[in-house]
């Protein structure tokens, strides 16, 4: 049979990106100044980021017999990676100068690897080409958190996360297989069809494949990596793991939730039910221990994936379009706090807690930055975190679930607190010894003055939420 390559053209972002990884490859044995590499790095990929907004309005379709799918919601996603991804770039710039002076190459080239592993799985048409797409994500990320030199902890940080990666995908693929033996098929489609008169095994098989998305997404109690692997990893690292990782595996999860398991979304409903609260309660109560600013933001991007996982918990178009728009705030926000560690920790080596005592008399810029990131994420109006909860909030409140709002609603007070901690620290307490000021790169302050203002601005936009909810036609019942 011969092969249709016109299929190839459905992957723009994906063959794009590819092009993108070969010139770097070829570039990184031919320019020997590294700086220089950087820069060629950075704008191929922001040509890249750009190319993909004009891809945005692609006609739906599919391709390779249906394991691919293409549409303005996988497009509007990819770019929101592509995008997280750029500001990484940015962030990790001095990094790269410094520490990671013989690493940067391969820092760029395992980076874009994740990234087009991403994409598979944002556009996974059955459960192969998903998993396909979640081991080409994963396996390059154990080397990228493994990038830290200094001491062990970088060594510890991938050990833990590839054990614990490896280990999930054993409980996931075991739970794939058991689809396939109880549906008869791996396309989303037609497991649909057959997921019906539901029994034991399709039960069991639901759970296995929960478990091991579970571990992708750190919620609880398949979290335990988490905090480790964050620590011990470069802070950029960090930020991408927390952010384009997380956002990536998300958004695959809801889509194969609202279509291969559409016909009985009870079951996994009540499955999510409890593991969402349990996230929240279990990522707020942990983080006020920290005083690991990298820990610290480790739990609370686990209390943060509860969050995210209302919207999918929905199972609507409004679920769908908040979770959409709360990933789209919550990378920016995100960004902006690990952005700011990664600026100090650059220039200092300090990243706990009681390090940013005093802050303010010495770096009000950061302060302010780490202040409006801090709430943003406690959901605080009017800064765009409150947009995207109170979004996230309506959507299950439509679905009906008023409990779940409520429990929401209470750990948010608890999140506030913990928040808060941050900005007491740098505005309130004070210190003999306060972190000197420190001037970040050019690069970092265009970075976080994309975040900041997406902050301060973002969820005004309601052209914003309102294009997200379009694309989302279709995708839940």
């Amino acid at each position: 049979m011969d092969l249709d390559y016109s299929q190839f053209l459905s992957m723009s972002h994906e063959v794009s990106l590819v092009v993108v990884l070969i010139v770097l490859l070829l570039a990184d044995l031919l320019i020997k100044n590294k700086k220089a590499f950087q820069y060629l790095a950075i704008a191929a990929f922001a040509l890249h980021t750009v190319a993909g907004f004009y891809s945005y309005t692609d006609l739906a379709g599919d391709a390779f017999a249906g394991m691919y799918v293409s549409g303005a919601a996988q497009s509007f996603v990819k770019n929101i990676l592509n995008v997280g991804t750029l500001i990484v770039f940015f962030f990790s710039f001095e990094w790269n100068n410094n520490e990671n002076k013989s690493g940067v190459g391969e820092f760029f080239f395992l980076t874009l690897s994740t990234l087009i592993g991403m994409y598979f799985m944002v556009s996974a048409g059955d459960f192969l080409f998903f998993y396909i797409g979640l081991e080409t994500a994963s396996i390059p990320m154990a080397a990228l958190v493994a990038m830290n030199k200094k001491g062990t902890e970088g060594a510890e940080a991938a050990a833990k996360y590839i054990l614990t990666a490896s280990f999930s995908s054993g409980v996931m693929l075991f739970g794939i297989s058991l689809i396939y033996g109880a549906c008869g098929s791996l396309y989303f489609d037609e497991v649909q069809a057959a997921f019906t008169n539901i029994t034991a095994l399709h039960i069991f098989a639901l759970v296995c494949f929960i478990a091991g998305v579970g571990f992708k997404i750190s919620l609880v109690p398949f979290h335990f990596w988490t905090a480790d692997t964050y620590q011990g990893a470069p802070t950029g690292i960090t930020a991408y793991l927390s952010v384009i990782s997380k956002g990536a595996a998300v958004f695959a999860f809801m889509c194969i939730l609202y279509k291969a398991f559409a016909n009985e979304p009870d079951v996994w409903q009540n499955i999510l039910w409890w593991l969402i609260v349990i996230t929240i309660t279990i990522g707020n109560l942990f983080a006020i221990r920290q005083k690991n600013l990298k820990r610290f933001l480790a739990f609370s991007s686990i209390s943060q994936a509860g969050y995210i996982m209302l919207g999918v918990f929905a199972s609507s178009q409004t679920g769908m379009s908040s979770t959409i728009y709360y990933i789209l705030i919550y990378m920016f926000t995100n960004l902006a706090a690990f952005g700011i560690i990664s600026a100090i920790e650059n220039k200092t080596g300090k990243v706990g807690m009681d390090d940013y005592n005093g802050l303010y008399s010495t770096n009000p810029k950061l302060a302010f930055a780490m202040t409006l990131a801090m709430f943003s994420l406690g959901g605080i109006p009017p800064f765009a975190g409150f947009f995207s909860k109170f979004f996230i909030f309506a959507a299950v409140a439509e679905h009906g679930d008023y409990l779940l709002v409520f429990l929401a609603l209470l750990n948010t007070i608890i999140s506030l607190y913990y928040y808060l901690l941050v900005v007491k620290a740098m505005f309130i307490n004070k210190s003999d010894s306060p972190i000197e000021t420190i001037k970040i790169d050019a690069m970092s302050r265009v970075a976080l003055l994309v975040c900041v203002v997406a902050i301060l601005v973002i969820g005004f936009i309601s052209s914003i939420y309102m294009n997200i909810y379009e694309i989302s036609f279709g995708f839940a019942n």
